[in-house]
């Protein structure tokens, strides 16, 4: 199936065509940061305060308004879309290509090999993701780089159980023992025969996973442990306006819809393309 008869497809759903249009509406908004933002994202305004002190609510100048130091939350909003979607789509990439690794390895080599990893894997699974990821975020001197490789070390074993289970059905298939008994090479078999058969797996957790990401991101920003000011990210402009949360409640609203609608549209294209890359789950709409 083709790029664009995929897109058609997935469009007939408008749930999925309206999470597509959110998807591509904030990767636009974070790529043209520098030219759509109105202020600069740290620039702190005198004008930005009431005379208290206190974080102006929306209006003419300021579209939602400003945070405890003045400065525009649009802005600030527009420029942490691009720290989500960075440590997004690297801690993915890197958790989805562990994970790949690792479960056709396993699944593929089988016997001590197959054997050490599950158990390597089984062990990460036996920690739970969050506490994990903050125990190595507090340990590590928090970047955007090292939230990344924080999130990716904690998420690949979901990854790698599919995978592995995936691996081990397709291997015991016929044509794989037809090619062995034909004398193809092990890397003809793995790129050739079964990666192809994989990449709808993958593509679906590559898809999926960001969403996941995004949201520990967001977590581990608002505990403290992820991406430190004054660098803006979602997580941590909640975290710096919680002393806010009942006098100026759009400090906290807007980054979490921000949160939350991406996380979604995310996890709605990534169902939808699992039941159009998985002939079993036809059907479920």
């Amino acid at each position: 199936m083709g790029f664009p008869t995929l897109l058609k497809r997935l469009c007939r759903h408008k749930s999925v065509a309206v999470s597509l249009v959110v998807i591509v509406t904030v990767v636009s908004l974070a790529v043209l940061a520098p030219w759509v933002a109105p202020y600069d994202p740290n620039e702190q305004f005198f004008e930005g305060l009431t005379m208290e002190g206190a974080p102006l609510p929306p209006n003419d100048k300021f579209l939602l308004g400003t945070d405890l130091l003045g400065r525009d939350l649009l802005s600030r909003l527009i420029y942490g879309a691009q720290t989500s979607l960075i440590i997004g789509i690297v801690a993915n990439g890197i958790a989805v290509l562990i994970g790949t690794l690792v479960g056709v390895i396993a699944g593929f080599v089988r016997g001590w090999t197959g054997t050490v990893l599950m158990r390597l894997t089984d062990l990460m699974m036996a920690f739970p993701a969050l506490l994990l990821a903050i125990a190595l975020a507090a340990i590590l001197q928090p970047s955007i780089w090292i939230v990344a490789l924080v999130i990716a070390m904690v998420n690949w074993v979901q990854v790698s159980r599919v995978i592995y289970s995936e691996t081990i059905a397709i291997a015991s298939r016929e044509f794989i023992a037809v090619e062995r008994t034909l004398g193809a090479s092990t890397l003809r078999i793995l790129f050739s025969h079964l990666l192809p058969h994989l990449l709808p797996t993958i593509m679906v957790w590559a898809t999926l996973g960001i969403s996941t990401t995004v949201l520990l991101e967001a977590t581990l920003s608002f505990l403290g442990v992820g991406v430190q000011p004054p660098t803006p990210s979602w997580g941590n402009i909640i975290f710096e306006s919680q002393t806010y949360f009942t006098s100026a409640v759009w400090l906290v609203l807007f980054p979490g819809l921000a949160i939350v609608i991406l996380s979604l549209s995310f996890n709605l294209v990534g169902d939808a393309l699992r039941d159009e890359l998985d002939p079993s789950l036809k059907g479920r709409d």
